[in-house]
């Protein structure tokens, strides 16, 4: 039975599965935080108690062991005794839908400490910072969950990113008629604003927009060393289901 189950499970496993949670654990002294981002075909399914709990199973392992490929993960052994994707198999026979661990990140860190934020299960976010701040994490974190910044500083946007947008600003502001240096000054503007609006330490704070994050941070003596978001779903073409049609259909025979 449990053969057939499995095979069933394969089965499943071209299914577009665009729900799910985020899960993530912070570990007690805050060094180490894992995200992981586990889909599966309905909301219903999402919500209920044995998708949850390996979620939350998941999580647990990858906290305490060192995975760095989606081939460990897969092999990670979970406290049932069972490896994730024999745990993930057997849900899918079990509950009908396919199940897949899309994506995890792992932060570990010797000098500062980690923070996490979730929206719900739907969004979640990690930062690791300098200094250990609790507080001052989770508002980064929950700063970065709203406001989807791409990258934590300038310096990190690639010259090719910039020498697009430049291209496209130019391009605008030549249709204005102005003189050239005008027109160098008015794409300094806006190379300067989209910069501001993809990084971090550019945007202003949620909690208080009269202030940025970078500022946020000086006033506390702290750093933003990297951070990761995932949002359920993103990047997934989802099918587009008529339910009410699809019960009517049941209904008919």
């Amino acid at each position: 039975m449990r053969k057939a189950g499995l095979a069933k499970a394969d089965k499943k496993a071209g299914r577009i599965a665009a729900e799910g949670i985020i899960g993530v654990k912070v570990s007690e002294d805050a060094k180490t935080v894992v995200m992981v981002d586990v889909n599966c075909e309905t909301d219903f399914v999402a919500k209920g108690d044995d998708f949850v709990g390996f979620v939350n199973d998941v999580s647990n392992a990858l906290l305490a062991a060192e995975v760095d490929t989606d081939e460990q993960l897969q092999a990670l052994t979970l406290a049932s005794g069972e490896t994730v994707d024999e745990t993930r198999r057997a849900l899918i026979a079990k509950l009908g839908e396919n199940i897949t661990v899309r994506r995890f990140v792992k932060y570990t860190t010797q000098d500062g400490g980690q923070a996490a934020y979730l929206h719900g299960s739907k969004i979640g976010v990690i930062v690791e910072l300098a200094k250990n701040d609790p507080v001052l994490g989770k508002d980064i974190a929950m700063h970065v969950a709203a406001a989807k910044p791409e990258y934590v500083s300038e310096d990190q946007v690639s010259a090719d990113v910039i020498a697009k947008e430049k291209e496209i600003f130019s391009a605008q502001a030549l249709e204005s008629g102005k003189p050239a240096e005008i027109v160098e000054k008015m794409v300094g503007g806006r190379i300067n604003k989209f910069l501001a609006e993809i990084t971090l330490l550019g945007q202003p704070f949620i909690k208080d927009d009269s202030v940025t994050v970078a500022k946020l941070l000086a006033a506390n003596g702290n750093a933003v060393s990297r951070f990761a978001r995932f949002e359920v779903g993103e990047g997934i073409e989802k099918k587009e289901e008529d339910f009410a049609a699809e019960v009517m259909a049941q209904v008919r025979g």
